[in-house]
């Protein structure tokens, strides 16, 4: 396999699918969705290019803060 550009989504037949983070002529660093960061020897590794432009990842999602009121109403109920 070639050099690879950075940002080209690839799809492995082990890993699945992966963005290249870097790429020169003995290694090659791709980010896969499920497996996370792999390093591979360039010459050596096998993906299938694939065209369409990497999935956005989802933002996380902000967890809100429970309200004290109802815990403190719970106690005061259970004392009595």
């Amino acid at each position: 396999m070639q050099v690879l550009p950075e940002g080209q989504y690839i799809k492995h037949e082990i890993y699945g699918f992966g963005v290249v983070t870097q790429s020169d002529p003995e290694r090659t660093t791709i980010d896969f969705d499920t497996h996370g960061m792999k390093k591979f020897v360039t010459n050596l590794m096998t993906a299938e290019l694939v065209g369409e432009a990497p999935p956005k990842s989802a933002r996380p999602r902000r967890r809100k803060k429970a309200s004290a009121a109802p815990a403190k109403a719970k106690a005061a109920a259970g004392r009595g």
